[in-house]
């Protein structure tokens, strides 16, 4: 499948699909940790995950994301995840990014981070 024309949807559901593919860009959903038991860095760890498995999916990686968006459910937690993020993101290719302070759509989340990427 040629990933970089046309429109691709993956792990389509009733309401979102997780990963959409258009003109060479990839566009993820809002990615939430599966375990929310875990405290900030865990859930960061968490999502970056299956940012990594996505963008995987789509032939491209963390090193061709153009934006980043971070909904934080307590901004107390920034440092934190910040320390997650910092580790993962490769030198040299920090994308534009937002950080934000949002109620999320489970209180046990506490974070959610939505990310397009270049193929």
């Amino acid at each position: 499948m040629n990933l970089a024309q046309g429109l691709h949807r993956f792990h389509v559901g009733d309401r979102l699909s997780e990963m959409a593919v258009h003109n060479g860009t990839v566009y993820l959903a809002g990615q939430v940790p599966d375990d929310a038991t875990q405290d900030i860095r865990g859930q960061t760890a968490q999502v970056l995950a299956s940012i990594d498995r996505l963008l995987g999916e789509a032939g491209t990686d963390r090193a061709r994301i153009l934006m980043a968006q971070i909904f934080l459910a307590d901004l107390s937690d920034f440092e934190a995840m910040n320390e997650v993020w910092d580790d993962w993101v490769p030198p040299g290719d920090a994308p534009p990014r937002a950080t934000v302070q949002a109620r999320l759509a489970r209180t046990q989340w506490k974070i959610e981070i939505v990310v397009t990427a270049a193929i």
